[in-house]
């Protein structure tokens, strides 16, 4: 045993430090690209881009329509996707979690998580946009919630099968009807776990493009008005990054940061929520 000591230590040694290397690799990549998101996004950041719309080249410009239809058209994704997302989880998690129709819904559930955003602009194109004869934000929106949709229906569906089955046996011996024993016993025990999941969709939808691509299309004029053409931040990044005039470079810089104060501000906020739900669990 003595004889094999060393070997192993070295071995650990060894493991370990190429465990910190890679770990260092990753990190140092996410910092240089914070690091150059953060520099040229600042420069950028004053009222205007919140009070002005997008400008022709030459001259001075906000992301104030872009903005808007971000949040119309995500607001519009997590209206449809949060109850269906809830209600499929809980019937996956309650009614049917041994029925085979539930192994085909978490299946169909997987490809829909890791299916490409572009495939699933695609087929909203085909589906919301072909015939109605032009492009939308109501468009935009079932776009996103088709993303948004298999997020909360696995997050909702994992949070219900940690809820341990004495609480609800103890509440159907006091008699609780199944669907009462679901409101008030399952959901307040997993809410902070459910609402981790619909913030966790929010920050999937705030960052997509591709869908918004082939629905929304896009709009360099204020609209609040989901029916037609619709822009959006990631829309504009897209746009204005491919420009070739400084201004609006420096608009798809700002946009950029923007996006990721949102989603990282959103991520915390899930990672706080999942935090406080297992102090309380213990």
């Amino acid at each position: 045993m003595a004889d094999l000591y060393p070997g192993r230590k070295r071995r650990n040694v060894v493991w370990t430090g190429l465990a910190y290397a890679a770990t260092a690799f990753g990190l140092s990549w996410l910092v240089l690209i914070l690091g150059s998101l953060f520099w040229n996004g600042f420069s950028g950041l004053s009222l205007d881009v919140f009070t002005k719309m997008t400008a022709p080249p030459g001259v001075a410009g906000g992301l104030l329509n872009s903005i808007v239809g971000s949040l119309i058209q995500t607001a519009i994704g997590l209206v449809i996707a949060a109850p269906l997302g809830i209600l499929a989880g809980t019937y996956l998690a309650e009614y049917g979690r041994y029925a085979r129709i539930a192994y085909v819904v978490r299946f169909i559930n997987d490809i829909l998580l890791s299916a490409p955003s572009i495939v699933v602009g695609l087929f909203i194109y085909q589906f919301c946009v072909v015939p109605f004869g032009h492009f939308s934000g109501y468009a935009g929106g079932i776009a996103l919630a088709v993303i948004a949709t298999p997020i909360i229906v696995r997050t909702t569906e994992d949070m219900l099968n940690l809820v341990p089955n004495t609480l609800r046996e103890a509440a159907s011996a006091l008699g609780m009807p199944r669907s009462l024993v679901i409101r008030q016993v399952a959901y307040r025990a997993v809410r902070s776990g459910i609402l981790t999941g619909i913030l966790l969709a929010i920050a999937r939808m705030t960052g997509e493009t591709a869908p918004l691509i082939f629905t929304a299309l896009g709009n360099s004029l204020f609209t609040a008005n989901p029916s037609g053409p619709m822009s959006s931040l990631p829309l504009i990044i897209y746009e204005f990054a491919r420009s070739p005039y400084a201004e609006q470079q420096k608009l798809a810089w700002t946009g950029a940061l923007i996006v990721t104060l949102a989603v990282l501000t959103l991520s915390i906020v899930a990672r706080v929520l999942s935090a406080s739900r297992a102090e309380g669990g213990n």
